[in-house]
């Protein structure tokens, strides 16, 4: 073992799993929690679909489908999508630029922690018995202490704020990483369009979290100790819950999306065997929906009684959103025309992607219609939209993107064979499953229903849905199982198996625990085409976690930076968070007797150590 090896191993056995700080092993922890996750909720969609089926199914009454809708929609959108985002960043972004962690090593692992603790307060209380049962948003007044006596809306709730806590960290960390943590010569103008899609997520995602995190606070704060924030008798407003709850819901979907393109771009450019075309016109697309994406919340109000002024001023900018959309879809279009496509299962997807998020985008731009929105709201073609926005513009490329970086993690080539029959079954089988959803809602099939009578005509396509899901289920089963097999069968993927141009694949496959062992040098956007022998920077010691830090613009080297070692610290820290957190939803008087486990688990984690030097030469070495 090197000294290198050394300097950045874990410790071995249970105490180096609880004290990790390394960014790869944290992040698949999450994609792995993220998995179980994406299975039970798909198995919950799928008894639901079951149920209807037919008309009049019995196979679950009115309260046991609302705790299924509830959880399902919560585990999605809550416990799936923005996480696995986040921890497809947490582990590519270092290695994208060379680095040998993220800037907040300690947090990236308190991050996951808390966000584990999110999914057992979700899921242990569905196994006690006592599932939130009020869809994923629970409007007041139906999740006020009026209307909802017990714990199960405070369960939904304080769920949120844990997942909250837990992304925010993350994409503090990331947005610092990306920003202060550059090569040398990755000026913003030479930044991969990955990186800058990761970026303006997590910045996204600082702006748009704290609003659902205060909106179920003041929910809590009612239900707990009777404030009136949404009592229309005591001066509140039901309203004010969707007007915070959809400020930040509707950039969700686009904090989803964001990565997911980011995904779609480094996927088109390596299987096209040439840069991606546009670079400057697709950032500006990204910052153009990262800016609109806040001013479109409204268009899920259109049903509330809003003035018809202000539904028209969301109806345009929501149909607007979909003009630097468009720009993304014809350069890729671009790229894969005026370059040499190699079609191989992660480019599979892609095509997949593009197909599936046109459908999507275009019944977007129907219900953006203010008009036609209040004919069309809770039916099912609302259902079928966001589906195939939310899975065919984020599910579809991070399937991609895990076939694409798979023999990078692990050093084994997955299936082709298994993984083009992955894609049919989930892509077919998705398609099969919710365009029929179009035509129910069309027919006027309301959303959230648990059962319909064989008078209204929806059983044939109902049927059809539930068949469709099944066989996507199938080939998720499929997906998985390949990249079980892979893992101990699969040929050898060396360090760059697929030609990519970006920094990663300059590692080798899989990384060891310090990813570089020199800090490589760039000189253009994509440095693995440009060079046989990538240049690199030396100086960062092999005795002691160092990172190197750069300046914000143009990546110029500014000074060494120790890495913070692992610490249990971070773990202590989420438990008490978590115990504050659990506690809240009994009594107020949690909050103030938590802080004092929360202040000392934080003291002991920032607690210095003496004797670190932080500063030494930085030489160029290569061409």
């Amino acid at each position: 073992m090197s000294r290198l090896d050394e300097t950045w191993a874990d410790r071995p056995g249970w105490w180096g799993f609880l004290t990790t700080v390394d960014h790869k092993r944290i992040a698949a922890r999450y994609i792995v929690t993220v998995v179980a996750m994406l299975f039970l909720a798909g198995m919950l969609a799928l008894d639901m679909r079951l149920q209807l089926s037919t008309a009049n199914g019995t196979r679950m009454g009115p309260q046991l489908y609302d705790e299924s809708f509830s959880l399902h929609g919560s585990t999605m959108l809550f416990l799936v999508s923005v996480p696995v985002m986040e921890a497809m960043g947490i582990w590519l972004v270092p290695l994208m630029l060379g680095a040998r962690n993220l800037a907040f090593p300690r947090l990236t692992a308190f991050s996951y922690w808390l966000y584990f603790g999110g999914v057992l307060m979700l899921w242990v209380p569905h196994a006690l018995g006592i599932t939130p049962d009020l869809g994923w948003f629970e409007y007041p007044p139906l999740s006020g202490p009026g209307y909802a006596p017990g714990h199960r809306a405070d369960i939904w709730a304080q769920m949120i704020t844990f997942t909250e806590v837990a992304a925010l960290s993350a994409s503090v960390n990331i947005a610092a990483t990306i920003l202060k943590m550059r090569p040398p010569g990755m000026t913003l103008a030479r930044m991969p369009f990955f990186l800058w899609a990761m970026l303006i997520a997590s910045l996204m995602t600082i702006f748009a979290l704290p609003a659902v995190m205060l909106v179920t606070s003041m929910l809590i704060a009612d239900r707990l100790v009777s404030t009136q924030f949404f009592t229309p008798a005591g001066g509140g407003d039901v309203l004010l819950f969707q007007h915070l709850f959809w400020f930040f819901g509707h950039p969700e979907v686009y904090i989803i999306f964001v990565p997911a393109v980011g995904f779609v771009s480094a996927i088109v450019e390596a299987f096209s065997r040439r840069p991606l075309f546009g670079h400057i016109a697709m950032v500006l697309s990204l910052l153009s929906i990262s800016v609109l994406a806040f001013g479109l919340w409204v268009h899920h109000m259109f049903a509330v009684g809003l003035p018809r002024l202000g539904n028209d001023f969301y109806t345009a900018a929501s149909m607007a959103i979909a003009l630097p959309a468009g720009i993304q879809i014809f350069c890729w279009i671009a790229t894969i025309w005026s370059g040499q496509p190699r079609f191989a299962t992660p480019m599979l997807w892609v095509v997949g992607f593009i197909a599936t998020f046109v459908i999507g985008g275009l019944s977007g731009i129907m219900v953006a219609s203010a008009p036609l929105d209040l004919q069309l709201t809770d039916t099912y073609f609302i259902v079928a939209h966001f589906h195939y926005v939310l899975v065919g513009g984020a599910m579809f490329p991070l399937f991609g993107a895990f076939c694409y970086w798979y023999p990078k993690a692990t050093g084994r080539m997955m299936s082709e064979r298994w993984g083009i029959v992955a894609f049919g079954l989930i892509v077919g089988g998705f398609n099969l499953g919710f365009f029929p959803m179009h035509i129910l809602g069309l027919e006027g099939m309301p959303r959230r229903v648990y059962t319909y009578g064989p008078e209204m005509g929806w059983g044939g396509l109902n049927l059809l849905a539930t068949i469709g899901a099944a066989v996507s289920v199938l080939g998720g089963l499929v997906l998985v199982g390949n990249a079980l097999l892979s893992y101990w069968r699969g040929a050898p993927a060396g360090a760059d198996p697929w030609g990519g141009p970006t920094l990663e694949w300059a590692a080798p496959s899989p990384p060891p625990p310090y990813n570089f062992e020199h800090t490589p040098v760039v000189t253009g956007i994509a440095p693995l085409w440009e060079h046989d022998d990538l240049p690199v920077m030396t100086g960062l010691k092999d005795d002691a976690r160092e990172v190197l830090v750069t300046s914000v613009v143009d990546a110029i080297p500014l000074y060494r930076q120790h890495s913070p070692a692992p610490s249990i610290w971070p773990l202590a820290a989420a438990m008490a968070v978590s115990a504050m957190f659990v506690g809240s939803i009994f009594t107020a008087w949690a909050i103030v007797w938590g802080m004092v486990p929360v202040a000392i688990g934080l003291i002991l984690w920032f607690w210095p150590v003496r004797g670190r030097a932080t500063s030494g030469p930085l030489r160029a070495r290569g061409q």
